[in-house]
C-alpha cells in the first residue's frame, strides 16, 4: 500500500507526457527493467530508494504515509560571515531561478522590511545592510565601524543577479507604514553608537529616499510588472511566494535572513489564496488617485527627513 501511494504521488508530480518507468529509473540510477519491477509492485523500494525519491520529488513521507500535517521544507544556510552571505545570495538566486525569469513568473512579497532585492547591489545602502546583517548574525559581532567595514568589503556582484531576476518577473509588494522603520532605526542606532559617521548616516537617508523615488516612478497604472499595495492593518512578515501557472514555492522567514522553503501544493495554495485576500483589502497605489499615492510616499519621505535630522542633531551633541 505504501509503495503504491509513493508511486501515485510521483505520477502526480511529473509531466504526463513522460514515462513513469523512465523517470524512476533516472531518479534511482537503475535499469528500465528494475524500475518496471518496482512500478508493477514485483519488487519493493528500499528505505534508501524511498528517501532518495522523496528528496528528488520534494515529497513529505510523514504526510504521505502517516496522513499528518507535516510538510517537507528546505532551509537556507546559516549566515555568520561575509562568505556565508555571498553564498546565501547565490543559493537564493538558484532557488528562485527554478522558475523561468519571464513575465509568466510572479512573486508576492509581504514587506515587513524593505525587500532584500533592493539592498543587495554594491551601493552604500546595500553595503550598510550587509554590515547590519553581519553585526546581528555573526556570533561575536563585527566590532568595527561601518567606515572600516566599507573599506574592507570586497565588491560582490552576486546580489545584482538577484535584483536582475526580480526585475524580470511580475512583482506584487505589500507595504505598510512601518516597512522602512527597521532600516531607519539601524541608521540611528549605529550613528548613536559612534560606529557610523553623520556624513554617511545622512547619505544613507538620501539613498533610501532615492530608492523610494524610483519605486514611486514605477508605481503607475500601466505597469503590470510592478505593483505596490498599501495595507493599513496587516502586520507584514517578509513571506515570499513565487510561482507560475504550473507550480509555486513558499519562502517563510525563521531568522533575519533565514528562510524555510516548501513546494507543498496545499501550503502554497493556501498562502497564495491568503495573499489574494490581503490584496483585496489593500490599496493598489499604481491605480490609486494622485492624492492617495502622494499621501503614502510623502509620509515616507517626511519620516526619512526626520531621521536624517536626528542623525545631524546627534552628531552636534
Amino acid at each position: 500500500m505504501y509503495q503504491e501511494k509513493l508511486i501515485q504521488e510521483i505520477q502526480r508530480k511529473i509531466d504526463p507526457s513522460k514515462s513513469l518507468i523512465e523517470v524512476i529509473a533516472d531518479a534511482l540510477d537503475i535499469s528500465y527493467d528494475a524500475a518496471h519491477r518496482r512500478i508493477s509492485m514485483k519488487s519493493k523500494f528500499s528505505i534508501g530508494e524511498t528517501v532518495q525519491l522523496a528528496n528528488r520529488f520534494s515529497l513529505s513521507l510523514d504526510k504521505l504515509f502517516q496522513q499528518s500535517d507535516h510538510i517537507l521544507v528546505k532551509k537556507t544556510a546559516e549566515i555568520q560571515s561575509f562568505n556565508d552571505l555571498s553564498n546565501y545570495l547565490e543559493h537564493s538566486f538558484k532557488s528562485l531561478t527554478e522558475f523561468e525569469p519571464n513575465l509568466q513568473t510572479y512573486l508576492y512579497y509581504s514587506a515587513k522590511d524593505i525587500p532584500i532585492f533592493y539592498t543587495i547591489n554594491t551601493g552604500l545602502l546595500s553595503i550598510f545592510k550587509k554590515y547590519v546583517w553581519l553585526n546581528l548574525l555573526s556570533p561575536d559581532g563585527l566590532e568595527l565601524s561601518f567606515e572600516s567595514f566599507l573599506s574592507k568589503t570586497p565588491i560582490d556582484s552576486r546580489g545584482q543577479k538577484l535584483y536582475d531576476y526580480y526585475s524580470s518577473i511580475r512583482v506584487k509588494e505589500i507595504w505598510n507604514d512601518t516597512t522602512i522603520n527597521s532600516t531607519l532605526q539601524q541608521i540611528i542606532y549605529f550613528s548613536q553608537a559612534g560606529l557610523l559617521t553623520a556624513e554617511n548616516g545622512k547619505m544613507l537617508c538620501e539613498q533610501l529616499k532615492e530608492l523610494l523615488f524610483s519605486l514611486e516612478k514605477s508605481c503607475v497604472p500601466n505597469n503590470d510588472q510592478y505593483q505596490l499595495y498599501y495595507h493599513e492593518l496587516l502586520i507584514l512578515n517578509n513571506n515570499v511566494i513565487v510561482g507560475n501557472n504550473d507550480r509555486k514555492s513558499l519562502f517563510v522567514p525563521h531568522t533575519m535572513l533565514g528562510y524555510f522553503i516548501t513546494n507543498d501544493k496545499d501550503s502554497c495554495r493556501h498562502a497564495f489564496n491568503f495573499y489574494q485576500h490581503q490584496l483585496k483589502n489593500s490599496r493598489l497605489l499604481n491605480t490609486a488617485g494622485t492624492r492617495d499615492k502622494k499621501m503614502f510616499f510623502n509620509k515616507v519621505y517626511q519620516k526619512i527627513d526626520r531621521y536624517k535630522a536626528q542623525v545631524s542633531a546627534d552628531n552636534e551633541m
